[in-house]
């Protein structure tokens, strides 16, 4: 996670002053949401040919000198989330005008932008649901590291949160497959919740930087998203 003092702004201003390392982090952490966004936006579009490069050119607008960073603010409504967002959004506009164009010189294309688009009130939401379940999945990697220094004990509570909730096992059964105690079991099971919302808060408070309010309003949000 870096320091403490460190959040996906001060990432972001170390990767436009050109730091590598900062570059590679940026484009790691949420390359997987703006593909998820523009997967759905030109589903069933030719488009989608120009996925690839058209990520590119969302972290290409965020990092440029006179791009969005230049514009950013920290403390606007939606924070980082509403910034990339807005990124990834203007970009693909960009896109979809620049191949209108060259298909409108070809004799009998016809383009249909309004179809390519969508709805933008619903891929918001699409957009939300990615940035959520990515963040979920780095504050489950968070826990994993986190109890890969604390001992076995720990990474069995990872182990009991991934079949509780990626396997829909409930907890008896589990604690029949593991020869366990089901009250123990049940410990352990609140404990592991407990851990995993620690690490969530800390992920999150990267992300959307502000007061302990502010960053327990952005968790539950989040959550509310995968529901």
């Amino acid at each position: 996670m870096g320091s403490r003092d460190s959040t996906c702004w001060t990432l972001l201003r170390d990767a436009a002053a050109g730091g590598e390392a900062s570059r590679a982090e940026f484009a790691a952490r949420y390359a997987a949401v703006v593909r998820a966004y523009l997967a759905v936006r030109w589903r069933g579009s030719k488009l989608l040919r120009e996925l690839d490069d058209t990520v590119q050119d969302v972290f290409i607008e965020c990092l440029r000198d006179g791009g969005l960073l230049d514009r950013a603010q920290a403390d606007r409504p939606g924070g980082f989330r509403a910034f990339l967002y807005g990124a990834v959004r203007k970009v693909a506009l960009r896109a979809e005008a620049r191949w209108a164009r060259q298909r409108a010189r070809e004799p009998g294309e016809v383009v249909d932008l309004e179809r390519i688009a969508g709805g933008e009130e619903a891929l918001s939401q699409v957009y939300d649901r990615a940035w959520a379940k990515a963040i979920v999945r780095e504050a489950a990697e968070r826990q994993a590291a986190l109890a890969a220094q604390r001992g076995e004990a720990a990474l069995r509570r990872v182990e009991l949160l991934r079949l509780r909730f990626h396997e829909g096992m409930p907890i008896r059964e589990i604690a029949r497959r593991w020869d366990a105690d089901t009250a123990a079991l049940h410990h352990e099971y609140a404990r592991a919740r407990h851990e995993f919302r620690s690490a969530l808060r800390e992920v999150v408070a990267f992300h959307h930087p502000g007061s302990p309010a502010d960053v327990d309003r952005e968790c539950a949000q989040l959550l509310s998203l995968l529901e």
